[in-house]
């Protein structure tokens, strides 16, 4: 079973992607991810089984059109198509700040183990890689590479000068 990294931890990996979904009834039953323009299309007919429905952003979308379902899904995953496409960052701030996700926040793709630290400062908690032959365990101390920020940030709200 493929494995990730979540809440600091290597994990099994338990949910399947489905990059272009066409039809509602041949969805499987086990916890999916959609792409978010599908989840908006039948988000009607998808909300009764929202505890195994994730949705994936890309670095394209609109991320406030998930405002509202914020509260019900239990893990969004955001796809990083390249790995010097930063986009995503932005994303996964917008949904922790502006939008009160608490769920899983999955940074999915084209990432690397230097931006650990930099996606739970942005508050991503779970870290999928595209390369199957990273060493997870190896890379866990990765997230903490750095112990203090200057900036406010999900996991420090407060900036450096005010805790001084």
């Amino acid at each position: 079973m493929p494995k990730l990294i979540k809440d600091q931890q290597v994990v099994d990996n338990t949910w399947t992607r489905i990059d272009a979904p066409t039809d509602l009834e041949v969805l499987p039953a086990t916890p999916i991810f959609i792409p978010l323009a599908f989840w908006l299309e039948n988000k009607a007919q998808l909300i009764q089984r929202v505890d195994t429905i994730g949705v994936t952003v890309s670095s394209t979308d609109d991320v406030s059109s998930l405002a509202e379902d914020c509260q019900s899904l239990p893990v969004i995953d955001v796809s990083f198509p390249a790995f010097m496409d930063g986009r995503g960052f932005s994303l996964g701030r917008l949904l922790r700040e502006r939008h009160g996700f608490s769920g899983e926040l999955r940074a999915s793709g084209q990432i690397i183990r230097d931006q650990l630290c930099y996606l739970r400062r942005c508050g991503f908690n779970a870290f999928e890689f595209g390369d199957d032959t990273i060493d997870l365990d190896a890379c866990l101390p990765s997230l903490y590479d750095f112990t203090d920020g200057y900036q406010p940030s999900v996991d420090q709200p407060t900036p450096l000068f005010a805790r001084r």
